[in-house]
């Protein structure tokens, strides 16, 4: 497959502060706030020691205690499953993984995805940036055979999840016409999350009343992805689902990293999207860090310089600004990364997601003028998919935009882009431009591969291992306790026998 040279490069000299600069109240503040570029420098021989010690990792099949967890099977998965599927094209798993997307697609014309956290903010990141934002509200002829998508199962919202329901009660009456039949996709790769699981009983109870308990659909409009041996894998055997509606997480990568699994590739697949194209991406970029110098390196470059800024300028928001709506759900997926990665023994950066120009209406103010406390790195589409929207003239000219008469909508973004680094190094708050030349699935899969690289490394210049959330599942444990616990004033919570029905 032939893909054009579009890749992703990281723009950090907003961050740098100058060697030499005349003194003025800006250029002090840029001094106490800015990388030092000698700092950068110094750091680059140790950068390289974590870049071995995570090309190490991917080798490591027996790895000691102080290892663990280590989940760095990440890293070569993008071309492995690329390589299995060269050679084994139906029997690999990524032919699995396109055939069951393929039937979904054939069979149904809306297909929900139920996950929470990793298992499902990897999917929604790619169906929100390659797929059309109002995908699901286009008639089925202008849609191409890809069904409507939605995301449940990572809340305990009734009211969200009811409504879904009602969608689907009102819009699917006759199962026997494939564009008013759905599907339900469990991700889960542990099988142990309650909010997934709990919806799943939810849309199966609701599955049988609508397609009935002997339908041949009912297990054939039923799949999972999940990790080898779960219950969800024993589940959905017991319910019936055929061998191809379960696809597997491999071992040794985590549910935060997963999304070049089935548990992003196929939500991928199921959107008609070009799979190889985001794992030539992610490949290409591994690639890149594994052989390219720091000068070159975009990983290297981008966890050197958001680590010194957390770890010796003592900023702890890292604000993802995005440029593009489409890209908000990649900063809330980065958002997920960061924050399980990196926020251990007391330390890690705080993520946040803006989406410009839209918040620098809400937080451009605290941004410019506020506490020195973050550092912002913009995410940066230069070429929109579509054809440019121009300004026109106009005969009633009261609001004077005839001044920019063919100026175009992207020229409104890059001016306003331009105009906030501006402010913000004149004042002395730091700024990064991480550039994607268009979005597409060969660059997204770069950029997602690139994000879970930086990720891994800054965590070991931090000393932390990246791997493993294990404060993620303290309140997990305390909610399943709650709710086997009965009420105050309960019959059970007194110790008062329940006399078995009949």
């Amino acid at each position: 497959m032939e893909l054009p040279d579009e890749s992703i490069s990281y723009n950090y000299q907003g961050l740098l502060a100058p060697v030499i600069e005349d003194w003025t109240a800006a250029a002090e503040l840029r001094a106490s706030h800015f990388v030092n570029p000698t700092r950068f420098k110094e750091l680059q021989q140790r950068l390289l020691q974590c870049r071995s010690q995570v090309a190490a990792d991917r080798e490591l099949r027996s790895p000691p205690s102080e290892y663990l967890p280590l989940d760095a099977g990440f890293i070569n998965l993008p071309h492995d499953l690329l390589e299995s599927y060269r050679r084994k094209q139906d029997q690999s798993e990524l032919g699995r993984c396109f055939a069951l997307a393929n039937r979904l697609r054939e069979e149904a014309d809306r297909v929900v995805f139920l996950g929470a956290g990793g298992s499902y903010l990897g999917g929604k990141a790619i169906f929100d940036a390659l797929r059309s934002t109002y995908h699901n509200e286009l008639p089925v002829e202008n849609r191409i055979g890809v069904p409507r998508v939605y995301f449940e199962g990572f809340s305990a919202d009734n009211d969200a999840l009811q409504e879904l329901l009602d969608l689907l009660q009102v819009t699917c009456v006759d199962p026997d016409r494939s564009e008013e039949r759905w599907a339900v996709v469990l991700i889960s790769q542990s099988g142990l999350s309650l909010e997934p699981a709990a919806t799943l009983r939810v849309f199966w109870r609701e599955a049988t009343e609508y397609y009935g308990m002997r339908s041949p659909w009912l297990p054939r409009l039923f799949a999972a992805v999940t990790g080898p041996g779960t219950r969800v894998q024993s589940l959905f055997q017991a319910m019936g689902v055929p061998e191809d509606g379960i696809l597997s997480i491999p071992e040794g990568i985590g549910s935060r990293f997963s999304v070049f699994s089935p548990a992003g590739l196929l939500p991928a697949a199921v959107l008609g999207l070009d799979v190889r194209a985001l794992l030539l991406g992610a490949a290409a970029m591994t690639k890149r860090f594994l052989e390219e110098p720091v000068e070159r390196n975009p990983v290297l470059q981008f966890a050197a310089m958001n680590y010194l800024v957390y770890e010796e300028l003592k900023k702890p928001l890292r604000v993802m600004s995005v440029w593009s709506r489409k890209l908000e759900g990649v900063g809330r997926w980065y958002e997920q990364l960061v924050s399980e990665s990196l926020g251990k023994f007391g330390r890690g950066p705080t993520p946040l997601t803006q989406v410009s120009t839209r918040d620098l209406y809400t937080r451009g103010q605290q941004n410019q003028d506020g506490p020195r406390d973050r550092l912002i790195n913009n995410l940066v589409v230069k070429s929109p998919t579509s054809v440019p929207i121009f300004i026109q003239m106009a005969d009633h000219n009261e609001d004077d935009l005839n001044q920019f008469n063919r100026k175009s909508f992207p020229d409104i973004s890059q001016a306003a882009l331009k105009a906030v680094n501006q402010s913000y190094w004149d004042v002395g708050r730091p700024t990064s431009d991480l550039i994607l030349p268009t979005l597409s699935e060969h660059t997204l899969g770069q950029l997602m591969q690139m994000l879970m690289l930086a990720t891994v490394v800054e965590g070991r210049l931090m000393g932390v291992n990246p791997y493993g959330q294990p404060g993620a599942d303290v309140y997990k444990k305390l909610m399943q306790q709650s709710l086997r616990t009965p009420p105050e004033g309960s019959l059970s919570s007194q110790g008062a026998g329940v006399r078995p029905t009949s």
